[in-house]
């Protein structure tokens, strides 16, 4: 049934894939990948081989610097810790390795403060191994065990990482989406720290280097985050800025100049600011469907979100919302309330635009033996037809 604005539909539980090219209000972008969200609710306004993995490059120090945040904030390291500069991490990426680098002098003690500077603002492959080293034991450890084992939990499904610093490695490889809910989870996870990205120039042992960010200069509300350049690769960043109280992430991926780098995800952030504004969906606790309930003494739960949902639409009005939820059911009683369920998921045209997670809005205990068996039946006489279906 269709209701409200831009025809918001409620259909079956079946997943759609996202076209991989979108041009969306006249706008088509030129990177082979490419993704452009908002940061607060993550919605999604346009993608184009969001979901192929491609080599990272520098961009992938975000998950360094993501596993060195995540470890300060649960306390097991401190800013104010030194770690030395090894010979393996002063040849392969201080300044006689020829890459980027914040210099750091071999055997010399760093601050961890410091070495973020380092890895963030100068892109330094150094800092990164420094930091992997110190945490690790060695740089491949920290590579393949706590940036995969912490890319998983927050989310990253797909990303492999061979080493710290994105220098090209087989197993380096990471999706524009994926890149880009890794920047909007540490804008919002870690704003404090997420500063940083914005500090424009950072001086070490004499030397003075400025941000590798273009977009600092040349957008209004630029501060953030990472640029990222290999042969195998090409050249990439994620970017970040604010307007007018909106946030929005963009990523690009697979260029051939360091110019078109930049122009893409400024032409992609502009194109955002000026053609989308965020609308509501579902107000906190506001019902969003249900769930069919086995075994319970009620056959469905209501699913409501704790936070608003919300989606970024075009300002002309003229974009179609498809809205599903999306669970494993049915869901086996008793069914606690806050209980996490599935998700919504909301098409806007072809292109997934948002996801949110839904729970139970209220307990539901198990029901007397008697529903559980008529339950029972009824499963196992829908499992026969579906199995007939199938045959046919």
């Amino acid at each position: 049934m269709a209701v409200g604005w831009g025809g918001l539909v409620y259909a079956a539980n079946n997943s759609v894939q996202g076209a991989k090219k979108e041009v969306e209000g006249g706008f088509d972008g030129d990177a082979p990948t490419a993704i452009l969200i908002e940061a607060s609710s993550g919605s999604v306004l346009f993608e184009k081989n969001a979901d192929e993995l491609r080599a990272p490059s520098s961009m992938m120090k975000l998950m360094t610097a993501e596993v060195v945040f995540n470890a300060i904030k649960k306390g097991e390291v401190k800013l104010t810790d030194e770690y030395r500069v090894s010979e393996n991490a002063w040849r392969k990426g201080g300044a006689p390795s020829g890459g980027s680098t914040m210099f750091a002098a071999i055997h010399s003690k760093i601050s961890v403060d410091d070495l973020l500077r380092g890895a963030i603002i100068q892109s330094g492959n150094d800092a990164c191994m420094i930091l992997a080293e110190a945490m690790a034991g060695n740089e491949r450890t920290f590579a393949t065990e706590m940036m995969t084992r912490r890319a998983r939990e927050i989310g990253l499904t797909k990303s492999t990482f061979g080493n710290s610093s994105g220098l090209p490695d087989p197993a380096n490889k990471m999706t524009v989406r994926e890149l880009a809910r890794l920047a909007r989870h540490i804008i919002l996870t870690h704003p404090d720290f997420y500063k940083l990205f914005g500090e424009r120039e950072f001086t070490w042992n004499k030397i003075r280097q400025q941000n590798r960010n273009p977009l600092l200069n040349a957008l209004e509300g630029a501060d953030g985050l990472k640029t990222g350049h290999t042969r195998d690769g090409g050249y990439g960043m994620v970017g970040s800025a604010v307007q007018d109280g909106l946030r929005l992430i963009v990523v690009v991926n697979g260029l051939e100049d360091a110019g078109d780098r930049a122009s893409e995800a400024r032409k992609m952030l502009e194109w955002g600011f000026r053609n989308f504004e965020a609308r509501t969906l579902f107000a906190a606790e506001q019902t969003v469907g249900w769930a069919k309930v086995f075994g319970g003494d009620s056959g469905s739960v209501k699913l409501t979100s704790s936070e608003p949902i919300k989606v970024m639409v075009q300002k002309n009005g003229t974009d179609k919302l498809i809205a599903r939820v999306v669970y494993n059911g049915p869901v086996r009683a008793p069914v606690e309330a806050g209980q996490r369920i599935g998700f919504v998921k909301v098409w806007r045209g072809p292109n997934l635009a948002v996801e949110a997670p839904v729970v139970a809005a209220e307990p539901v205990a198990r029901g007397s033996t008697v529903r559980r068996a008529l339950d029972g039946v009824s499963e196992l006489v829908i499992g026969m037809f579906r199995a007939g279906v199938e045959k046919l």
